[in-house]
């Protein structure tokens, strides 16, 4: 199996750490790895070098190279311009469609994902992998046993198991759910037919391509004609010709809205996954406690709870009688807010494009 991770985003929830030249996949978050190192390596030993592809932006290809000097040169997949996630999956999709269309494939997210139970992902991944192999036209969805009422986070609705791949149960596909009412959250976690949706599938690039045909044929129109050039001189050239021009849309307007439940399959286990696209959600993810506080450099916190603190300078960051904060210390910038606040971090940011801060975004 092949897989695929996306790394292009910019992350602007994780700033002033994430920026355009220098975002969160490429930045050490958690320990002395960056994110990107650490969402590749999980993957070892069950896939090797020669199995795992990195979907990025053309600005940031070069990070992807250093930062992973064994990824062979052509597993880098650049796209020339950010136009979403739909068109992203479907030029993947069209590449492999074309060498090795029956070859089973997942798609991974790399930037802002900890998943704690690296060899029990690993292993759910093969089981995947088995199941598309003897069942080429399905796409088995990989979801997270919710822990907590989480608001901020889509959810798949699946029906009872009726199959199974080795120790893990296969569910009906039946929808997506995206972020509930707290009442509505506080049911799906008990329900036990609801999991975070984490965006991981495994499927063939054959099926998922004809879904492109079928559900978006302008898409599939515009990506045909790179796909022809593909694997000729030309593919340069026609890849920057067209896929600039190409209208953005979500994965999910695009195909997995608009696909015959049927053809899903759900795999709802606990990975110990967290998102960590947001300093709040960071918190969340590496405390054991709610009340605990979690630091990183030179910091000393002193009578603080539920406290973040992140230092990337060498000048010591002092916290006194801090309560469910966020502070993140970078050399050209300091940020303090409330957790509650974070989700306006995204906004600050793009009120800085077009002034004189701009460079700090």
């Amino acid at each position: 199996m092949k897989i695929v991770m996306f790394a292009g985003g910019v992350g602007s929830r994780l700033w002033p750490l994430s920026r355009k030249n220098a975002p969160k996949q490429f930045e050490k978050i958690i320990g002395d790895k960056t994110m990107l190192q650490i969402t590749v390596g999980k993957l070892f030993p069950t896939y090797g070098w020669n199995d795992i592809y990195i979907s990025t932006g053309a600005h940031y290809a070069d990070h992807v190279s250093l930062q992973l000097p064994e990824l062979p040169k052509d597993h880098v997949l650049v796209e020339p311009e950010m136009r979403d996630v739909g068109p992203a999956v479907g030029l993947v999709t069209s590449l492999f469609e074309k060498t090795n269309p029956d070859e089973p494939i997942a798609l991974l997210w790399g930037s802002d994902h900890l998943v704690r139970e690296e060899a029990l992902f690993r292993d759910v991944l093969r089981a995947a992998e088995k199941y598309v192999k003897k069942n080429p036209e399905k796409i088995v969805f990989v979801a997270q046993k919710p822990r907590f009422p989480n608001q901020n986070l889509g959810y798949i609705e699946f029906e009872d198991a009726t199959e199974a791949e080795g120790d893990f149960p296969l569910h009906a596909f039946k929808s997506f759910m995206y972020r509930p009412h707290l009442s509505t959250a506080e049911k799906w976690v008990k329900d036990g037919k609801h999991g975070w949706n984490l965006g991981y599938f495994v499927t063939t690039p054959r099926f998922l391509w004809k879904l492109f045909k079928q559900f978006s044929p302008e898409l599939f129109k515009d990506l045909q004609e790179i796909q022809l050039a593909y694997g000729t001189d030309a593919y340069e050239a026609k890849l920057h010709e067209m896929y600039p021009k190409i209208e953005k849309i979500s994965f999910d307007n695009a195909v997995l809205e608009k696909m015959d439940p049927s053809f899903g399959r759900v795999i709802s286990i606990d990975l110990g996954w967290s998102d960590i696209g947001a300093w709040e959600a960071l918190k969340e993810a590496l405390s054991d406690t709610e009340t605990e506080n979690v630091t990183k450099g030179e910091v000393a916190v002193e009578d603080c709870t539920d406290t973040l603190m992140y230092n990337f300078t060498h000048q010591l960051v002092v916290g006194i009688d801090l309560k469910d904060m966020i502070v993140v210390n970078t050399k050209d910038v300091i940020l303090v807010c409330p957790k509650d606040s974070v989700p306006k971090i995204k906004k600050f940011v793009e009120k800085l494009n077009g002034t004189d801060l701009e460079h700090l975004t």
